[in-house]
């Protein structure tokens, strides 16, 4: 049986390279990583393979501001997946108090993930949004868990 070793903090385990997540990893950063696609000697690498149906990735949902619109995608196992489309509130939570309110969204300040998400103002992680309460931060993924909660900024 062929086994590679990984290590995994100094320690030198055994593993099936046809099993498991070794499997899974090498796969993935075929598709999705920073994997070259010249030799050294400058030829080009051909693929083994063609992409599987469980390999392809998602549409991105780019949430904006707007009336509340969601899309339901499946998922692995036959799990369900929110993807929040449009969102005109948000749950804010003021750091201080430990409380959090539902609170209407004004506008969109910045969104420092991608200049072309700032210029059309969607909605990701880490966006600044402007709420009744004042300016927050956004602490959830609206593309993936289908909600938009945040932090007031202080």
């Amino acid at each position: 049986m062929n086994h590679r070793f990984i290590s995994n903090k100094g320690l030198q385990q055994p593993h099936n390279s046809l099993h498991g997540d070794c499997f899974r990893g090498i796969l993935l950063v075929q598709w999705h990583g920073d994997h070259t696609k010249r030799k050294l000697t400058g030829g080009k690498r051909k693929n083994y393979k063609a992409k599987r149906s469980f390999e392809l990735g998602g549409e991105a949902s780019l949430t904006e501001h707007g009336t509340f619109q969601k899309k339901l995608v499946r998922g692995h196992g036959n799990t369900q997946k929110i993807k929040l489309l449009n969102d005109e509130y948000s749950n804010v939570t003021d750091p201080r108090s430990g409380t959090t309110v539902r609170s209407q969204i004004l506008r969109v300040l910045r969104n420092p993930v991608n200049i072309d998400y700032n210029r059309r103002k969607i909605i990701t992680k880490s966006t600044i949004i402007e709420t009744e309460l004042g300016p927050a931060i956004v602490t959830s993924r609206p593309g993936q868990d289908g909600v938009i909660n945040s932090t007031l900024v202080t």
